[in-house]
């Protein structure tokens, strides 16, 4: 299999961007494609339980923590005070997959669509400072010329785009 191929989904919080990209999933995999995502979070978060035993040896300096079932895994790795790992470091780490569908990471230089919404907390347009941002999806009307424009709820539009951009569709 050949390198994954990257879109990303950008915009401010509550701008769309996760029902956005869980419809865009949906609808790849549904024709066919092996789809990852990376979401970026800007807060601390934890995807464990207070109590559990991948918790317990977390706290007890586990370095990394693998939890493994018939139905999935994950490896939760803690960095205890060392650098956030880059972009590239957490894609090497992806298995093979056709698309990487990237939420968050507005600054990365890589293709993608700007989510807006009229309740998100910033409206301030991203695309004009970002040469990489090749469509907006908005939930109103938008007049940036030069870019596709797209509903937000277009789901099959912006996948047919995203498949044509990254060359999935040959």
């Amino acid at each position: 299999m050949t390198a994954p191929r990257i879109f990303g989904i950008a915009g401010w919080k509550n701008s769309g961007k996760t029902g956005l990209a869980v419809r865009l999933v949906t609808e790849l995999t549904r024709r066919g494609y092996r789809v990852s995502t990376v979401k970026h979070a800007h807060h601390d978060f934890d995807i464990d339980k207070v109590g559990a035993d991948s918790f317990r040896h977390r706290e007890a300096g586990a370095h990394e923590v693998a939890i493994v079932s018939g139905a999935r895994y994950a490896i939760m790795h803690e960095l205890r005070g060392a650098a956030e790992p880059s972009f590239e470091d957490i894609l090497a780490r992806l298995a093979p997959c056709d698309l990487v569908l990237i939420e968050g990471y507005k600054r990365e230089p890589i293709p993608k669509i700007e989510a807006r919404r009229l309740q998100a907390a910033n409206r301030e347009p991203l695309a004009p400072a970002d040469p990489h941002i090749l469509a907006i999806a908005a939930d109103h009307p938008v007049d940036d010329r030069g870019l596709a424009l797209f509903d937000l709820d277009d789901t099959a539009a912006i996948a047919d785009f995203i498949e044509a951009t990254t060359g999935l569709r040959t």
